[in-house]
């Protein structure tokens, strides 16, 4: 199904709900039910409004179709689970929106949750691969020789950026330090204390070059956003956000000599092929709700996006644009770098506030318009949503 600027119908937001961030015992079907009886609850609907279920589970397993017995849910014309990885919250909410545009469903929930961390283990274990893991063909060359995990491999990335464009790494830090002082005004945030570039700089290594202050977090939690028609939703209890366009890009990068891997992702196609869908320009778009595993994919993503031009992102971010009080406000919730990590679910749910004029204290105060972009793997998938207040 292919729709231009201005038609057909594409989905409206009307509910969203967050649990804490909790390392308590908690499994991730927990915190996914939590999650789905606050989102129909902020959008005054109950479970037998919804007619559709679209999951996602993370690290942690145990998210998947039978979460509808769980929640009681019957009759449903809309049953999946999907996995893209970081790119999988905005998946959701286009699968969800083609699905009503369709005639499978009139309400669909869609709902991510993960619960790596326990109370006996260190953060950095959650992600540590299982013991035995074996790869084989190339995956076992990389194993033995090459980057083992997503750090090495979006090392190997901002290097090449930084070698291509130089970019430096206080750029880099420049990032940090904006997305800290927006999750100073966000209650929910877990790092909310300001750090400076010096503090960046000093950080220990994870892979260079690349500081622990580069790296997102690791949390447990769970988020869920109720989609259903624009007509529906003006009887609802929250300001509708409308999805006014959407777009996927899974490059298939290969690792040789010519690639464009590390200085051009799929955000150089997904973006601008929103924005087009949406009948907008990167000067029309308020907030960016940025897919922040690492600092580098801000960077990256605001240049393919079109916020800037190729190679000029390290420069945009040590102007302070995209900090408090700059002209691009950028992951004004502290993205997964400072306020917590949930795949993409992190910059949808503060695109959301925003656009309902709900951030509080970092509430941007021209939010009509946001894009929130998805990144998957290692710069292997990437989604794009344009959302706004006013229905095309």
């Amino acid at each position: 199904m292919s729709w231009t600027a201005g038609e057909g119908p594409r989905g409206t937001i009307v509910g969203l709900g967050m649990t804490d961030n909790a390392v308590d015992g908690r499994s991730a079907a927990d915190f996914a039910t939590e999650a789905v009886h606050l989102a129909l609850g902020d959008a005054g609907l109950t479970l037998d409004d919804v007619d559709g279920l679209v999951t996602s589970s993370g690290k942690s397993g145990g998210v998947d179709v039978k979460l509808a017995s769980r929640l009681g849910l019957r009759d449903l014309g809309l049953l999946t689970q999907i996995s893209q990885a970081g790119s999988t919250a905005n998946a959701q909410v286009q699968l969800a929106a083609l699905a009503i545009a369709g005639g499978l469903a009139t309400t669909v929930v869609c709902v991510h949750a993960d619960a790596p961390l326990k109370p006996s283990k260190r953060a950095r274990d959650a992600y540590r691969p299982s013991a035995g893991s074996v790869g084989t063909g190339f995956r076992g060359l990389s194993t033995v020789a090459g980057p083992r995990n997503p750090n090495g491999g979006y090392a190997l990335a901002a290097r090449r950026h930084m070698n291509r464009y130089g970019t430096t790494s206080e750029q880099l830090g420049a990032i940090a330090v904006g997305q800290r002082q927006w999750a100073a005004s966000n209650p929910r945030a877990r790092f909310r204390e300001p750090i400076t570039v010096a503090d960046h700089q000093a950080s220990r290594w994870v892979v260079e070059p690349l500081h622990l202050l580069d790296c997102c977090m690791v949390s447990n939690g769970g988020v869920a956003v109720v989609v259903t028609t624009k007509e529906r939703a003006q009887d609802l209890a929250q300001p509708p956000v409308h999805v006014r366009g959407w777009a996927q890009s899974h490059p298939g990068y290969r690792m040789e000599r010519g690639s464009d891997w590390g200085l051009t992702t799929g955000a150089a196609i997904a973006g601008p092929a929103a924005l087009k869908m949406a009948g907008m320009t990167p000067a029309d778009i308020d907030v960016r709700q940025i897919y922040d595993c690492y600092t580098y994919t801000v960077l990256v993503t605001l240049e393919d996006y079109g916020f800037c031009d190729k190679g000029e992102g390290g420069a945009l971010a040590a102007s302070g644009a995209l900090a408090p009080g700059g002209a691009l406000p950028t992951n004004t919730g502290g993205g997964q770098l400072s306020s917590f990590y949930l795949w993409g679910m992190t910059p949808l749910s503060e695109a959301i506030l925003q656009i309902r004029g709900q951030g509080g204290a970092r509430q941007v105060p021209q939010h009509e318009t946001a894009i929130v972009s998805g990144n998957g793997g290692i710069l292997d998938y990437h989604s794009t949503l344009v959302l706004g207040a006013q229905a095309q």
